[in-house]
């Protein structure tokens, strides 16, 4: 018999925030049988930024993504126009 994949287990505390004009998808999730917490967050573009770092709880996480806003404000979280192409050969 295979073992099976854990379910995801979203946090209460995702969903759309909107703030200054931009709205992004803020997502807590983590596997039914870890503890911690992992944070993405996506804008209207799909671009997902991820945290590297895993939260204890979902509001450590959540409290993670509103510092990041206050520290480096929404726009942060939008497609760059500066696009760094791979050399060619």
């Amino acid at each position: 018999m295979a073992d099976r994949d854990p379910n995801l287990v979203v946090s209460g505390l995702s969903g759309t925030v909107t703030q200054d004009g931009v709205t992004v998808e803020v997502n807590i999730v983590r596997l039914e049988d870890e503890p911690d917490w992992s944070l993405e967050v996506v804008n209207s573009s799909g671009t997902s930024t991820v945290w590297d770092d895993q939260f204890a709880t979902d509001a450590a996480a959540l409290d993670a993504f509103r510092q990041a806003v206050s520290e480096e404000g929404m726009t942060s979280f939008l497609d760059s126009a500066t696009v760094i192409p791979f050399p060619s050969r």
